[in-house]
């Protein structure tokens, strides 16, 4: 046998010994691009010819370089289609991402929460007496009976009167 050949046998065997006994389902799943055919961008027609410049937000771009350093353009450049929404004046680019964003969004609201359990539950101290507690029902009968306690509805026709 030649020394390339006990080198691949030697190869083999090690690469044996490391799979595990039974088959691992990744390594049976493709997992290369399928290859997929071309398809150039559709041309927007009402641009009628005008170049299609790519979607990239000005605030994106170095800061210094430029022919005009506040719009980050030099003289003489296509201007973009939405150039109002591309602009340096445009709407802001999130430097966070929106599940970042969420998550500590989330975050903070769960914190505050939890301060206003805390401030209302250990911070609120117990009542320093005993409620009063009367005998017989209250003294409902010894204050002239619950018709009695009733607060007085007014109505219409007493004002009129």
């Amino acid at each position: 046998m030649s020394l390339h050949r006990v080198a691949g046998v030697r190869a083999v065997a090690k690469a044996k010994q490391s799979l595990p006994l039974a088959p691992n389902r990744s390594l049976l799943v493709r997992t290369y691009v399928t290859p997929v055919p071309y398809q150039k961008k559709e041309l927007d027609p009402q641009l009628n010819g005008y170049p299609q410049l790519p979607d990239i937000s000005r605030q994106t771009l170095p800061a210094k370089g430029w022919w005009d350093w506040q719009m980050r353009r030099n003289m003489g450049d296509i201007m973009h289609e939405r150039e109002e929404m591309f602009s340096m004046w445009g709407p802001d680019v999130p430097h966070v991402q929106p599940s970042v964003a969420l998550k500590q969004f989330s975050l903070a609201f769960a914190g505050f929460v939890a301060f206003g359990f805390f401030c209302n539950y250990a911070l609120v101290p117990e009542r320093p007496s005993v409620p009063r507690q009367y005998p017989y029902d209250g003294l409902v009968v010894e204050l002239g009976g619950l018709e009695e306690n009733k607060s007085n509805v007014e109505s219409l026709e007493d004002d009129e009167e």
